[in-house]
């Protein structure tokens, strides 16, 4: 989705030039090493059906090539030769980056609040949807207001797109969402669906989720299920990401009408309305 967004917001700002598609593939490659290193320090063996890299080749090795992902970015950024450009994915890397500190020291941690949530996934994943959308604009010379609102348009997305996931991690199909139910829970990350029951539960729900949360694992998955189940904590979750890609559309509101547009106030509902 993050390349998909830069070339249509380049093209919902009237852009003609052949940058967007090498600057669509910086973004990709991006995403794709954070995705190596984040398997790595979450030792995930699953990843959208398939075995992890570091699960075939090792840590080592997939450290290895998501640095080289990163510094290939980096090269190509360069011979596009906009230092705007550079500034925005260099400072979308180092918040990623951040985000990923964040949600490690969070990890295990039941008093974590809403925001605290809020700020890790809009760092981690929600900021490079932010820089993709926001190069568009740049590529297009869209006025400052445009800019902004394409800004916005991502993160409020990036955010709705995190929050599905968090859900679909006590919800979907294992064969759809490529990976194991309660993987999340295993690796003690407080997502929003157990913030909300640890909130919304009766003592007796709280104390499960707070030591299940605290000690990690997934022996208790299918008690934990059934008190975000019995606290409505999935159906509130859900309606917090309905909310931000309700957002991320009314973001758009000073772009002009056109194809792209539509598609990417599509994608705002494909982003709440997906299984995987």
């Amino acid at each position: 989705m993050r390349p998909a967004l830069l070339l249509l917001a380049a093209g919902a700002t009237g852009y003609e030039g052949k940058h967007h598609h090498e600057l669509a593939a910086v973004v990709e490659f991006i995403h794709t090493a954070t995705l190596l290193h984040d398997d790595v320090v979450d030792e995930s063996a699953l990843r959208r059906g398939r075995e992890t890299a570091n699960a075939l080749f090792g840590n080592a090795a997939s450290v290895l090539v998501g640095d080289f992902l990163y510094s290939r970015a980096f090269q190509m950024m360069v011979e596009v030769g906009s230092m705007r450009i550079m500034e925005v994915l260099a400072e979308a890397t180092n918040v990623i980056a951040e985000g990923e500190v964040l949600q490690l020291m969070n990890c295990r941690n039941a008093e974590i609040e809403v925001e605290d949530y809020l700020r890790v996934i809009r760092y981690k994943t929600a900021k490079l949807f932010e820089a993709s959308a926001r190069i568009g604009g740049i590529l297009g010379t869209a006025t400052a207001e445009v800019e902004a609102g394409l800004a916005a348009y991502g993160m409020h997305l990036g955010t709705a797109f995190q929050i599905i996931d968090d859900v679909l991690d006590y919800t979907g199909e294992e064969e759809e969402i490529g990976k194991h139910l309660g993987d999340d829970l295993a690796e003690g990350k407080p997502t929003l669906p157990l913030i909300i029951a640890l909130q919304m539960g009766r003592p007796d729900q709280v104390d499960l989720v707070r030591q299940t949360l605290e000690l990690g694992g997934r022996e208790a998955f299918a008690d934990v299920l059934r008190v975000v189940n019995e606290t409505g904590a999935l159906e509130a979750a859900h309606a917090v990401a309905v909310d931000e890609a309700e957002k991320a559309k009314q973001a758009l509101r000073h772009l002009p009408s056109s194809q792209y547009r539509d598609a990417l106030i599509n994608l705002c509902d494909f982003a709440v309305g997906r299984r995987c």
